[in-house]
């Protein structure tokens, strides 16, 4: 739904404040993707529009980011034997199928498809993009350009080369990130964009051009003219795959802002609604020639910092960025390439800290994925080790979901409804005859056999223990870890519940869920009726498990002659 909110005077404020610092950045973010200069500036145009009057977030500013800047451009480089005129072709195609896929999935309600990415994922690739950007950046400066795709290759061409490097360009770009640096006490002062103003005062003074530094260059505003790209129908599908891989972290990086602003202020979002208008926004930058946009955590966090109090503040912002544009086209042209430089690495320098890395050291939790994920992407550059290090991440899961790990539960003797694990209270002990085991993991294809194996191992176990021990009547599952069964598992359920009645061992499933129940009603197995789900708790089930205790006992009674 389209609204217009009502500004405020400090929405006001703080367009004037966000004009003066996207605006630069969005120009400097141009480089990364090896796009034309006037890109991010057309995407972020596109983007502050379409997602303030489409979005839900009070407080996202939707723009060019740098990740997405580099994931574009590693997207364009990995294309081979095409001229530079069709990778940039195939580039804007990428940023409009992105826009469609957020669409697809926003109608498809996918708006959690964000956490298909991990945390430590996240957070070892930003690092490892930082870095890469940084690097990548320096030679905007010093002049020196190398032409390897590695990074370490990239580098030690680089720096090989010092005897080269314009060093003006480097004493420039090392004053600009001083004075950010410096600057950055305020947050309300537009640092960028006076660090921009002091560099034009010294091209029009015509310092840079004795110094060996070069402007930006000319920019055109191609607003009157939307088109697709012109590109084959396998070269649309060529790139589409590419695309996936765009839209999927531009989505992880804006839903995470989205969702931590939204939570710091009580504010309702709406992850479906923000898929449809992300979409909207990569669209409209794309049929401009602009580049892919979201809602960066950065741009974001300087909204709310600098007063936004709703939507109209991103709005403001697009607005008097287009009048910097339409007043200021001609200066923006010549701002030092040192100082863009510089304005990209103060950028993505909050990312280059190791406070984001040394919780997951601290915690002993998936310091494994970060690190593998930073060094993934240093070694196959940034969007091959961003799929290698989604790709491990699963792996990961999916062997944690595989691994048969049991807890073998117990009655607490001061609390005889409590049932814990035996293994963590030594105390607690299973009523005589029953045997309580708790899957650790859901049950599902992967792990379903030899999950129960070890029940039935433990079964096998008790009843051959040497001194012979109580023997067992009923065997319970706790099944609160499992939401649903599949075929898989339903079958190997069954083959165990069949090992039981052979042996006049009653099953009772446990803490069943409702899904699981609505599959045994259909699947009308006669080992498996519904009635062995109908235990609430493991108490209940202990209870019902009497009944079988005793229907053991019977046969026992030798009849009167």
């Amino acid at each position: 739904m389209i609204t217009l909110p009502r500004p405020s005077r400090a929405d006001a404020l703080a367009a004037l404040s966000m004009a003066g610092l996207l605006l630069p950045e969005a120009v400097a973010y141009s480089s990364i993707a090896g796009l034309p200069p006037q890109a991010g500036v057309i995407g972020l145009l596109a983007g502050l529009l379409t997602y303030g009057l489409t979005g839900s977030s009070r407080f996202a500013i939707v723009s060019a980011t740098s990740s997405s800047a580099a994931v574009l451009a590693s997207a364009m480089h990995s294309i081979l034997h095409v001229t530079t005129d069709m990778q940039h072709a195939m580039g804007l195609a990428m940023v409009l199928l992105a826009g469609v896929y957020f669409i697809l999935a926003g109608l498809a309600r996918m708006g959690s498809i964000s956490n298909f990415i991990a945390k430590p994922v996240l957070t070892g690739f930003s690092l490892g993009l930082a870095l890469t950007i940084a690097i990548k950046q320096l030679p905007n400066a010093v002049g020196v350009h190398p032409q390897s795709s590695d990074i370490f290759r990239y580098s030690w061409e680089l720096f090989s080369q010092w005897q080269h490097w314009n060093w003006a360009g480097f004493a420039m770009l090392a004053a600009a990130l001083l004075a950010l640096h410096t600057m950055r006490r305020w947050p309300l002062v537009p640092a960028a964009l006076l660090v921009i103003v002091v560099g034009i005062l010294l091209d029009v003074g015509g310092y840079c051009k004795a110094w060996g530094i070069s402007p930006v260059g000319a920019m055109t505003l191609g607003f009157s003219h939307p088109k697709l790209p012109n590109l084959a129908f396998a070269e649309w599908l060529r790139v589409g795959q590419l695309a996936a891989a765009l839209a999927l972290i531009l989505y992880a990086e804006s839903y995470g802002s989205i969702r931590n602003f939204a939570a710091r202020h009580g504010d309702t979002i709406e992850p479906n609604r923000d898929l449809v208008a992300l979409g909207f926004s990569n669209i409209v930058s794309g049929l401009f020639q602009g580049m892919p946009v979201g809602a960066g955590y950065s741009a974001t966090s300087a909204n709310e910092v600098a007063g936004a109090q709703s939507k109209a503040a991103g709005l403001l912002t697009a607005v008097v960025a287009g009048l910097l544009l339409w007043f200021c086209l001609q200066w923006i042209e010549r701002i030092p390439e040192p100082l863009l430089a510089a304005i990209v690495m103060f950028a993505v320098g909050h990312t280059l800290s190791i406070k984001a890395v040394k919780p997951y050291f601290l915690w002993q939790r998936d310091r494994s994925l970060v690190v593998l994920a930073f060094i993934a992407v240093l070694v196959f550059g940034v969007l091959d080790g961003l799929l290698v290090s989604m790709a491990v991440s699963v792996l990961m899961l999916l062997r944690g979901y595989a691994t048969p790990r049991v807890s073998w539960l117990g009655q607490l003797p001061h609390s005889p409804h409590d049932y814990v694990d035996s293994a963590v209270r030594t105390e607690a002990h299973a009523p005589e005859g029953v045997l309580i085991a708790r899957p650790s993991e859901p049950l599902f294809f992967g792990n379903a056999e030899p999950m129960l194996t070890l029940v039935a191992q433990k079964l096998q176990q008790l009843q051959s223990a040497n001194p012979p021990a109580p023997p067992i009547h009923t065997v319970i599952l706790s099944m609160e870890a499992t939401p649903d069964l599949d075929g898989t598992s339903i079958a190997v359920l069954t083959d165990f519940a069949a090992l039981l009645e052979h042996q006049h061992i009653r099953l009772i499933l446990a803490r069943a869920r409702s899904r699981v129940k609505e599959v045994l009603q259909r699947a009308q197995i006669p080992q498996l009726p519904v009635e062995v789900c109908s235990a609430f708790s493991v108490d209940d089930a202990v209870t019902q498990s009497r009944g079988a205790a005793a229907s053991m006992q019977e046969p026992s009674v030798s009849p009167q002659a």
